[in-house]
């Protein structure tokens, strides 16, 4: 499956395609950002994420692992590879997104899933009060070549 197959379906089935972005697409990465229609709560957000991996057959990673950590790593030199970034590697980074999120008053959660050789990172937030918009964010990258 192709990055841009994969991006699709995710979108369509978080009902956010419509509107939505490419923050970057390359033959590797391609990082979509989109506003989704549905309707769902703060603490649903974990769920959703499951259930999107799932409908794709993908196998849902722990994001503490070092499986993980060395998808990041190969993620992270596929977006420095086309833009420059100040700085070194921090995988670690990742992890503080969603503590970045809460101090904007943001409910945040976000998930890697592996599908044959294209890593998902998919990251899903929304204000807490729950009113409002669920924004998208998502990462579809094919670890070889």
């Amino acid at each position: 499956m192709k990055t841009r197959e994969v991006a699709g379906q995710i979108m369509g089935q978080l009902e956010a395609f419509d509107g939505s972005k490419a923050a970057m697409d390359t033959s590797q990465l391609l990082i979509v950002r989109g506003r989704s229609r549905r309707r769902i709560k703060p603490e649903e957000l974990v769920s959703v994420i499951s259930e999107v991996f799932k409908g794709l057959g993908a196998r849902n990673l722990d994001m503490y692992s070092d499986e993980t950590a060395d998808i990041l790593t190969i993620l992270d030199e596929q977006i420095r590879s086309h833009v420059e970034i100040q700085g070194e590697t921090d995988v670690y980074g990742i992890y503080r997104l969603k503590e970045s999120f809460e101090n904007m008053n943001c409910h945040a959660d976000y998930g890697m899933g592996l599908l044959e050789d294209i890593a998902i990172f998919l990251i899903l937030w929304k204000d807490k009060s729950g009113v409002g918009p669920m924004f998208v964010e998502l990462v579809v990258s094919a670890l070889e070549g």
